[in-house]
């Protein structure tokens, strides 16, 4: 018997399916919220301790890991009686904060492996005779968005401060099928690395920002590299990834018996399929899974 409308992912090399029957629902109805006799605050209410260990968890994110938790349970101690609550209030957090971001990065690489295509690695910087920090970051914004909906683009980036001069500009793994301007290849000196190198330089940013880098991404490997770059940049410094354009998680298919190779996971309850499986849409079979099919299927997050 078929398994309907399960969710599919890829791990990279090989397509998983989570069943719905497997994973039932965790949601619950959402309570009434109850009347309160509380005066109302002013929006000037004094920090929690969630909201400080927020910000010295930011703070120590340039400290060596062993002295993180040092760090940010000598800023919440005068909020706890003991240094036993301090501890405990503070590996609780820090384990969310784990768990948060595992499921991000899983998130993230279920959605590289299931585009279809990747064919750049970009860099914008500006120049301060166009822009300002601010401008530049709201013009880029501007920018992507457009070339989103008018070009097809997709991306995942970051915002990112170059270590030295703190000077900020972005990064992110891009899906471009319409180009605007022009690509061109630039070699010149690179004052960082003391030495020639050449970068490709598109013309509209190059004139409506300044100084960018359309790197080619031409084996698989330089995809896994370009979104390990940017884990490991969202790690150091607490931003947050940007993504533009329609990237889904999951496409959803029913599948059937003879495409599952077997059981896989916690109980056992995902199940690893195998290369060739057929994907079928409310009954109806697309054909044998690729990319195209993948185009076709519904999507979901």
């Amino acid at each position: 018997m078929p398994y309907i409308g399960t969710k599919v992912y890829s791990d990279g090399g090989h397509y998983i399916a989570i069943p719905p029957e497997n994973f039932p629902s965790k949601q619950r109805k959402r309570k009434k919220p109850k009347p309160t006799t509380k005066p109302k605050t002013d929006g000037n209410a004094p920090p929690t301790p969630k909201d400080k260990f927020e910000t010295a968890y930011a703070e120590s994110q340039s400290l060596p890991k062993r002295e993180r938790k040092k760090y940010i349970a000598e800023k919440l101690k005068d909020e706890f009686k003991t240094a036993e609550q301090v501890n405990e209030f503070v590996d609780s957090n820090i384990e969310r904060k784990k768990n948060n971001a595992y499921k991000r990065y899983t998130r993230l690489w279920r959605k590289v492996h299931l585009q279809k295509e990747w064919n750049f690695f970009v860099t914008f910087t500006y120049s301060d005779e166009q822009h300002t920090e601010e401008t530049f970051k709201k013009k880029l914004r501007n920018t992507l968005k457009h070339a989103v909906s008018r070009n097809g683009w997709k991306y995942i980036g970051v915002w990112e401060r170059a270590p030295e001069t703190e000077r900020l500009h972005f990064h992110g793994i891009f899906y471009i099928p319409q180009m605007i301007g022009e690509i061109k290849e630039i070699k010149d000196y690179s004052t960082k690395s003391h030495r020639m190198q050449t970068t490709y330089q598109n013309t509209h940013f190059l004139k409506e920002f300044g100084r960018n880098d359309f790197k080619p991404i031409e084996i698989p490997n330089d995809i896994s590299q370009s979104v390990k770059y940017l884990l490991k940049y969202i790690e150091k410094s607490g931003e947050k990834l940007v993504y533009g354009g329609k990237l889904p998680t999951y496409f959803k298919s029913d599948i059937l018996d003879e495409d599952i190779a077997c059981g896989f996971g916690v109980d056992e309850k995902k199940l690893l399929l195998f290369d060739n499986f057929e994907c079928i849409d409310e009954g109806v079979l697309m054909g044998k899974v690729s990319p195209e099919v993948i185009e076709q299927m519904p999507k979901a997050n």
